[in-house]
């Protein structure tokens, strides 16, 4: 399924639902603090020219939950805006386990 937006040079984009898929994974990915996505990990509605989205992901161990929950969806929305024309709506975080690091990683959070 496409999405098709138009815009004011009387032109359309299109985008396919793997592309916003794609931008919305790799934005919650790319915060530190999080162990993987869960499951099929995003879904999203798309109304109009908006966005909603769920993320499903597992923490590691000792991450402060709700901080981490913030940056994410700050990310998710500054990643969709600047990426695409869309607006992100909603956008739920759901932490649904905690992972332990391996002894051999120590990067820091």
């Amino acid at each position: 399924m496409k999405n098709l937006i138009n815009n004011d040079s009387g032109g359309n984009i299109t985008y396919g639902n793997h592309v916003l898929l794609s931008i919305i994974s790799l934005a919650t990915q790319e915060i530190s603090g999080v162990g993987s996505l869960v499951g099929k990990g995003v879904k999203m509605d798309v109304v109009g020219n908006t966005v909603n989205i769920v993320v499903s992901i597992n923490v590691y161990y000792g991450v402060s939950c709700a901080d981490l929950a913030f940056r994410i969806q700050d990310n998710i929305r500054r990643n969709i805006e600047t990426s695409t024309t869309y607006k992100a709506g909603k956008i739920d975080v759901n932490i649904l386990g905690v992972e332990f690091r391996n002894k051999k990683d120590t990067t820091t959070l």
